[in-house]
């Protein structure tokens, strides 16, 4: 499923014009993103919870070549899903 679709799925689903379901959907990504920056946790009961956590840096290997090479330390974001949705999945 695309962003369009999900906006479609949206507003079928609560009864918003596309054009609300598209300006809700980018209000949550803006939201969850700016929280997300400053190092909050965002919990939605049911559906999960979304975090950041720090990956050091670390030495790999090309593929290719077989040569060492680093990889930076950088933030990663993580997802984890609630009960409810692990339920409805499975």
């Amino acid at each position: 499923m695309n962003k369009a679709e999900l906006i479609d799925a949206i507003a079928s689903q609560s009864g918003l014009t596309k054009a609300d379901a598209k300006k809700a959907l980018d209000g949550f990504v803006t939201a969850t993103a700016g929280a997300l920056k400053q190092g909050d946790r965002i919990s939605l009961v049911g559906f999960g919870s979304f975090s950041v956590s720090k990956r050091e840096a670390r030495t790999g290997r090309n593929p290719q070549t077989g040569k060492e090479i680093k990889i930076a330390a950088k933030n990663v974001v993580r997802f984890k899903a609630g009960s409810e949705l692990s339920d409805k999945v499975n």
